[in-house]
């Protein structure tokens, strides 16, 4: 078998088109990882949203809070319900009610963002939710709390500033929260009382969200809110609720697999033509090879390895430059409510994944043909070759 050092020495050696072969298959895989990292992103965030003892209640026939509203007495009434996991300040459980407002961006552009008027136990009905600078709001003085990924990019968008919606709804920022990463991260929280003055819409709610004591509580309190007389509303487990917002995702993965797939033949193409030129300037390297008994496997193998080393350096290095975008957000529209949502750039295993595939089918491929066209050649006319 021919020594791997003899391929590296080779890659030395021609080191300016080993250098663009490297830096176009960086550059392809980058490409690739960071639209799958946003997809991987997104999914996330909607997976940590979703507690297995939660449930979202909406109007029968809905599939989204925006368009689930119902009357604010029957929201009072289920959280009176036996099953609703309680503490020292009473059920687990909270009205909800969803504004989408056209706000402006520090930049003048526009864009809509959820504001939503919670109650106390809204907090606990979030995932690690938390106050990282500022203060929370107080009920009824017309405050709201940010996520702290909107922080700065609207026009009042900081601490002490004044969010302003159209004429009537305003609130004055006091505080930035965080919340594991799930869909709370993209939306303005406000005191439920404050969102129903503003908007005008008292009297009802867009949900009530509810934990259960535990999972025979669960299915008890689904039944009597469904199937009871006394209410006839949706009990959405908050888990499966949202797995079906997740259309944005979708549309992302497939968009991606099938521009990965194109940059993919791209860069198979651009290895070939590398790896061609390297066996044309090497013919009477190769011929001599075979002369000292190294068989056409041997060769067929020392190409094929040069080619994957080639690829996989550049699909390292792509991948590595992608990690620190794990910092960044990116803003999109949620397709559900047509708000926007920050989305963090997430890089886990199944973008390494696909980092990987690329990288291998690159090599393999992409240096096959040149590889079959090197153990082809005949000793004596490769010895001969100028």
């Amino acid at each position: 078998m021919i020594p791997f050092k003899y391929n590296v020495r080779n890659l030395r050696v021609r080191w300016k088109t080993t250098l663009m072969t490297v830096l176009g298959t960086a550059l392809l895989v980058a490409s690739s990882c960071i639209l799958f990292g946003l997809v991987e992103g997104l999914e996330h965030s909607l997976k940590v949203s979703g507690d297995p003892l939660d449930l979202i209640v909406l109007r029968k026939g809905a599939t989204a809070e925006t368009t689930g509203g119902f009357e604010s007495k029957k929201a009072d009434e289920l959280l009176t319900l036996n099953g609703i996991l309680r503490d020292g300040e009473g059920p687990v459980a909270a009205k909800e009610l969803l504004n989408i407002a056209v706000a402006e961006r520090v930049s003048g552009t526009f864009n809509n963002l959820i504001i939503r008027g919670v109650q106390p136990a809204s907090r606990k009905l979030r995932p690690d939710f938390k106050i990282v600078a500022g203060r929370d709001f107080e009920t009824g003085k017309g405050e709201c709390i940010l996520a702290k990924p909107l922080a700065g990019m609207h026009k009042g968008g900081q601490i002490g500033g004044e969010l302003v919606f159209g004429e009537k709804e305003r609130y004055r920022v006091v505080g930035l929260f965080t919340a594991g990463g799930s869909s709370a991260e993209s939306e303005i929280w406000a005191d439920l009382k404050d969102v129903e003055r503003n908007t005008g819409r008292d009297g009802s709610v867009s949900c009530v969200q509810i934990r259960a004591a535990g999972p025979a509580e669960f299915d008890q309190l689904r039944k009597e809110i469904e199937d009871g007389a006394q209410f006839r509303l949706a009990a959405h487990p908050e888990s499966e609720y949202f797995a079906t917002q997740s259309d944005a995702s979708t549309f992302f993965k497939a968009a991606g697999t099938m521009i990965a797939v194109l940059l993919t033949f791209g860069a198979m193409f651009a290895a070939a033509n590398t790896m061609f030129s390297a066996v044309k300037s090497r013919t009477r390297e190769i011929g001599t090879m075979r002369a000292l008994g190294f068989s056409r496997g041997d060769v067929l193998l020392s190409f094929l390895g040069e080619s994957l080393l080639l690829s996989l350096l550049g699909g390292g290095i792509g991948l590595l430059a992608t990690l620190p975008m794990s910092l960044l957000s990116i803003e999109t529209m949620n397709g559900n409510t047509f708000a926007s949502v920050n989305i963090n750039f997430r890089f886990g295993w199944w973008v390494m994944a696909v980092a990987l595939t690329m990288t291998l089918v690159m090599g393999l491929f992409g240096g096959m043909l040149p590889a079959l066209r090197a153990v082809r050649l005949e000793v004596i006319a490769a010895l001969r070759e100028l």
